[in-house]
């Protein structure tokens, strides 16, 4: 069963401690009742000999959210009415991991996810990685993969889905997290690309829902990001365009 803490986000100050994790993995959630039990046991049978831990940062469920989490042995914080990106940061924040594993709720990780992410970032000195996925749903979200899998990896600064995306604390810290803007996950990229190397594992080690696919369409959903990343640009103050 797993632990409910309640309190404010905390600097991790000193990292030392040789009982740390390798890895935290940090699971923002809200209504996820549908989804977060497949997640979840995807992560516990994991095939690695690398210590990690769970922290699953719940926005306010109203569902069974809350009751499936403490199903497992992962660490519960609540922070209602939370944004995504404040509930990764918040996450982050109390994760105790070298590594950060940022995975959705409605994400399945294949078993040797931890120890392939581990090996490709270490192998390749990156600061951050996502890896090829697979989405779920109608035949449309392969059009998604496609693009989250050739071409996020080709731009100068590659995209890292939020759903996806594991990176060294220390670098986490030093770009300030997850901004609090639309397309957060872009923005966040984008501002550690600037200063770190990052990359993406050619393997499939994930498979992520196509819900929002499946109910809006391709188009529909394609409209959805970009207006979300027109927002992004206006309150990050960029002035400019996701990278070609």
């Amino acid at each position: 069963m797993g632990d409910t803490v309640d309190e404010p986000a905390i600097d991790r100050g000193d990292r030392s401690d040789t009982l740390s994790p390798d890895v935290s993995f940090v699971v923002p959630t809200y209504n996820e009742g549908e989804y977060l039990r497949s997640a979840l046991a995807s992560i516990a049978g994991l095939d690695t000999a690398y210590e990690h831990e769970v922290i699953v940062v719940d926005g306010g469920s109203t569902d069974d959210t809350l009751a499936i989490a403490r199903e497992y042995d992962v660490t519960v914080l609540e922070d209602p009415d939370s944004s995504i990106a404040q509930a990764r940061n918040r996450g982050a924040a109390r994760a105790n991991g070298e590594w950060l594993a940022f995975v959705d709720a409605d994400t399945e990780l294949r078993a040797n996810y931890l120890t392939a992410m581990v090996g490709f970032v270490e192998s390749n000195a990156l600061a951050a990685a996502s890896s090829h996925c697979r989405i779920t749903g109608p035949l449309r979200a392969t059009l998604m993969a496609a693009t989250i899998n050739h071409v996020f990896p080709r731009l100068e600064r590659p995209v890292l889905p939020g759903f996806n995306t594991f990176v060294h604390a220390r670098a986490f810290d030093e770009v300030g997290g997850f901004p609090d803007v639309p397309n957060e996950d872009t923005a966040f990229s984008r501002r550690l690309a600037k200063r770190y190397p990052t990359g993406y594992c050619p393997d499939v080690l994930a498979e992520s829902s196509g819900r929002r696919i499946a109910a809006d369409g391709l188009t529909g959903t394609l409209w959805h990001y970009l207006r979300l990343d027109m927002g992004r640009v206006r309150q990050s103050g960029e002035g400019e365009r996701t990278p070609e």
